[in-house]
């Protein structure tokens, strides 16, 4: 969230465990950081139960069965993902009730116990780290930045959901880009390293820096009940860092024309203060920092993650050289994190400078985001003339993710990276934030490292009709920043016959409202974390309908 309401100071108290070789004093917690419960033996060495966090993630999502058999071909790899044990599904996380059943309930996907594949990816990286494809001998245009410490950032305390933001993620992914031929042939790794305290501090507070570090101390712990850290998390977040800054150096320096960061934990929610929103250190406005410090002038941010990017919003929030643009789902502040409104503009005398394109509820897809970027984002972009472009690649907004709720496909997504290559001389670096379903989010990525690489989308979308809400949406938009950005009239005039196709002759014109920002906090309950306790509503919602519909079928 942005001012001071990104401090997102949590009421409960944050559980942390002392690591073995750890020197930190449970009775003083870090600074930032909430005071730590104090967990107690059993004479079996059993822990004590915790107690439950009281957590409410408020936004709809539909439960109705998805229908995506059809389409399993746009889904790539398709070998996925089915645990077993527990009956989670590997692929999206949600709890399947059928024991019986060959594929998930939720999101289609066959069973399986593991992502297939990544052993492949691990000696092929063992290949490029080893030379055979080091940054000296490779002629790739394309950097490619990750490092396996960062799949030791996992949640260690056992609950009775698993958490959706879990090192699967960069195996899928991983996994499809090696059996598409991607990596290492196409794309150059480079050397990761940990990002230093004193880069940290051109993005972070102090106090945030500290706590963050502090978390190695300790077996794990909690900055928000949806957020955690174990005793590699501060390493992996830093990793995830330093990969940024040197990929937007490198890039910067004419040394490769674009780059990936397949990198966790993701960062855009983290704001000056606080990790938060599975967030701790903000990946993507240290890459704009080190761009910057390298000779960019200019720097343009999109973030096309289906939350809104509270914490890279607020960090640049005043300032003329970055530009931020975000398309997220909104619902008039009832989505996580409640920030990203039509009238958050920017301060300071760098109104205009945060574009923020809300959606009003779930469903939206490849038209409607092509359609905003043809008339606001690509618009502004152009006007603003950025030295380099750098995407905020959370793909939960993708078709069957968990969290999202939904519809762009990996065409859309591919589409919008290649839109974006037009801008900077090319000079594009793809930061990962979220995206929750495996095979989407592989999908999606490598997708979009294939634009990197200079293949054209197979599939572009020329003049989209969006839907009535993304219409309404737009029109919102346009008649705020038209204010500050002038060449944004002619796209006004451009969408007025979508008007006469909606039977929409007026929108409420909000424009007077862009003068003062609001001091929006969303509701109270967002003040304990949660993305995930949405996983535990929705599945006990599946298991009533499948048992009512279980039940009819005996009779």
């Amino acid at each position: 969230m942005g001012g001071e309401n990104g401090t997102h100071k949590n009421k409960s108290e944050k559980r942390a465990r002392l690591a073995p070789n750890g020197s930190s004093d449970a009775s003083n917690p870090p600074l930032g950081a909430l005071e730590p419960e104090v967990f107690k033996e059993e004479n079996n060495g059993s822990m004590e139960p915790h107690e439950k966090d009281n957590t409410l993630k408020d936004f709809y999502f539909g439960d109705d069965d998805d229908d995506e058999d059809d389409e399993d071909d746009e889904w790539q790899p398709s070998k996925i993902l089915f645990d077993h044990e527990n009956s989670f599904c590997i692929n999206c996380t949600v709890r399947n009730y059928d024991c019986t059943a060959s594929s998930c309930e939720h999101c289609g996907a066959v069973k399986a116990s593991k992502v297939n594949g990544y052993d492949a990816f691990q000696t092929k990286i063992g290949d490029a780290i080893s030379s055979r494809y080091n940054a000296s001998s490779s002629s790739s245009n394309t950097a490619f930045g990750f490092d396996e410490r960062m799949l030791l950032h996992n949640e260690i305390e056992t609950k009775s959901y698993p958490h959706p933001e879990r090192p699967d993620r960069l195996r899928a992914i991983a996994t499809s880009l090696t059996e598409s031929g991607i990596f290492p042939e196409k794309c150059t790794l480079i050397q990761a390293r940990e990002i230093t305290r004193e880069e940290l501090l051109n993005v972070h507070s102090l106090d945030n820096v500290e706590a963050v570090e502090q978390t190695k101390n300790m077996f794990y712990s909690y900055f928000t009940p949806d957020t955690y850290a174990n005793a590699h998390s501060a390493c992996a977040a830093k990793l995830a860092a330093g990969i940024c800054a040197d990929l937007a150096t490198s890039i910067m320096s004419g040394r490769f024309k674009n780059g990936f960061a397949l990198v966790r934990p993701p960062g855009h929610h983290a704001t000056i203060k606080q990790a938060m929103g599975f967030c701790l250190h903000n990946n993507a406005a240290v890459a704009a920092i080190a761009a910057q410090k390298a000779g960019a002038q200019k720097v343009l941010i999109v973030d096309w993650d289906v939350h809104h990017g509270n914490g890279t919003q607020e960090i640049f929030d005043g300032n003329k050289s970055v530009l931020y643009i975000s398309l997220h789902r909104h619902e008039g502040g009832n989505f996580y994190p409640g920030t990203g409104s039509f009238v958050e503009v920017g301060t300071n005398g760098a109104e205009g400078y945060s574009v923020n394109i809300p959606w009003s509820c779930g469903g939206v897809g490849d038209r409607d985001y092509i359609f905003a970027f043809k008339n606001v984002v690509l618009p502004i972009a152009k006007e603003f003339a950025p030295d380099m472009t750098i995407i905020s690649a959370g793909f939960d907004a993708a078709r069957g993710d968990p969290l999202g709720g939904c519809d762009v496909t990996p065409a859309g997504y591919a589409q919008m990276a290649h839109m974006l290559t037009s801008l900077s001389d090319g000079k594009l670096l793809v930061v990962l934030e979220g995206g929750y379903n495996l095979r989407s989010i592989s999908s999606s990525a490598t997708e979009v490292v294939k634009v990197l690489l200079g293949e054209k989308p197979e599939i572009e979308l020329e003049d989209p009709m969006p839907s009535r809400e993304g219409l309404e949406s737009v029109l919102h938009v346009l008649q705020i920043q038209v204010h500050y950005w002038p060449v944004l009239s002619h796209h006004c005039a451009v969408v007025k016959p979508f008007l006469d196709y909606y039977s929409l002759s007026s929108v409420i014109n909000i424009g007077n409202q862009t003068r003062k920002r609001p001091h929006y906090t969303g509701p109270f309950w967002w003040k304990c974390g949660s993305k995930r306790i949405f996983f535990e509503l929705i599945s006990k919602r599946l298991q009533k309908k499948r048992l009512m519909r279980h039940d009819k079928g005996i009779r």
